[in-house]
């Protein structure tokens, strides 16, 4: 009688795992769609409201200031109210975020994109968080799936966003709503957990002796760049590419498919780059590698050859995936312990993304200036050769700790 309770027991909590990590990998699914589906209706989008390119390129800018700003803050409001209720919630802000933006016209459109920036940062910074608490025996692969559906529905968002606009004339605003029937799914997927009750985290019984300081660390500020350049130079294309290309003559559809192959090629290195970085004694190689990528790939688009074109976008979607694999294998590797590991992580999204929010309004406003899209091209390539100088620093073998007391 005894081994049969202890055997309901495991195949309840087998469910409730399984559970779990359907939730994980929906939420992660909802992480980049409802961004990277702008891109693609950008054209549309400006010629509908009559705004002007530098205005269009705030409406990915937004949620990358909500990242940058609130990023810090996650963790804090997760700790008071748990994990759970948290990430719930901020799934709740991001379904209405996207009808919100969808329904009501250019101010609600605005104020919408602010709603999805928000829910998506606490989903940023607490989900790799969640998946270490509740998956410590399989953090690569859980950390692996997460990657992988986040990436695949960011690359869906791009190629699915136009081809849906003619369904029933719903035109672009009722594109853009749809992101929202994934949000519901994982809203109710993701309600059971809202039953757990409250437990602290590592994070908040740390002593602030334990906490390091990296404002006055080298490494530190070239992890943060190298995080905040690569993200700037992924939303300021995911944003602005498929202009780009229908100015070179391509149509609506075939420049939003051509970002999905960008972003189709992110997905393999999301498993790759950490797997390569664990196993090599430093990692400059591979920030150079990252760099030299991004730098032929920009380079491709600039010429504007219609063959290489795909060969290009590959590139810029491979050294995307690697950049982004290797910051957060970053904040692991440069650091001496697990809270360490979380400040590093918050000041990198912090002012990285601050950084990356510059991307695509300057980048919209340069092509205003010159109405041309060759200077905001080689502005990218310049900040490429950038990635590639503190991918140097970011890539040796060291940990900030030793390197503030080296200094």
């Amino acid at each position: 009688m005894q081994k049969d309770t202890k055997l309901q027991q495991t195949k309840i909590d087998s469910k409730k795992k399984w559970l779990l990590m359907i939730g994980v990998i929906l939420i992660a699914a909802n992480l980049r769609a409802p961004l990277t589906s702008i891109g693609s209706l950008i054209t549309l989008i400006r010629t509908d409201l009559g705004i002007s390119h530098a205005l269009a390129g705030t409406i990915t800018t937004l949620p990358l200031l909500a990242f940058a700003l609130l990023s810090p803050f996650a963790p804090k409001i997760a700790h008071k109210i748990t994990m759970e209720r948290t990430i719930f919630l901020s799934l709740v802000v991001l379904a209405f975020g996207i009808v919100l933006r969808s329904l009501f016209g250019t101010g609600a459109l605005f104020a919408g994109t602010i709603l999805i920036g928000v829910a998506i940062a606490f989903g940023n910074v607490l989900l790799p968080g969640f998946i270490k608490m509740n998956f410590p025996l399989k953090v690569g692969i859980m950390t692996g799936m997460y990657g992988v559906f986040m990436n695949i529905f960011a690359a869906l968002g791009s190629g699915l966003s136009v081809p849906l606009t003619s369904i029933g004339d719903i035109g672009w605003q009722g594109s853009l709503a749809f992101w929202a029937i994934p949000v519901f799914i994982a809203i109710a997927v993701w309600a059971p957990q809202l039953k757990k009750g409250k437990e602290p985290t590592e994070y908040s019984k740390a002593t602030p002796k334990e906490k390091l300081s990296l404002a006055r660390s080298p490494l530190a500020w070239s992890i943060t760049l190298f995080m905040g350049l690569q993200s700037l130079i992924f939303y300021t294309l995911v944003t602005w590419l498929p202009e780009i290309l229908q100015g070179m003559g391509y149509s609506m559809s075939a420049a939003g498919w051509m970002l999905f192959l960008m972003q189709f090629a992110i997905i393999p290195f999301t498993f790759i780059i950490p797997v390569l970085a664990e196993r090599m004694k430093n990692q400059i190689l591979l920030g150079v590698g990252t760099a030299v990528l991004f730098i032929l790939g920009i380079t491709g688009v600039l010429i504007g050859s219609t063959s290489l074109m795909p060969v290009a976008v590959i590139m810029i979607g491979i050294g995307a995936g690697s950049a982004f694999s290797l910051s957060m294998m970053f904040f692991s590797m440069r650091t001496s312990t697990a809270v360490e590991a979380s400040d590093m992580s918050g000041m990198a999204q912090s002012f990285g993304y601050l950084l990356a929010a510059t991307g695509p309004i300057v980048f919209g406003g340069l092509h205003d200036m010159t109405d041309s899209w060759t200077m905001p091209l080689i502005m990218l390539i310049a900040l490429a050769v950038v990635i590639l100088l503190v991918g140097i620093v970011a890539g040796k073998d060291r940990v900030i700790g030793n390197a503030i007391s080296e200094n």
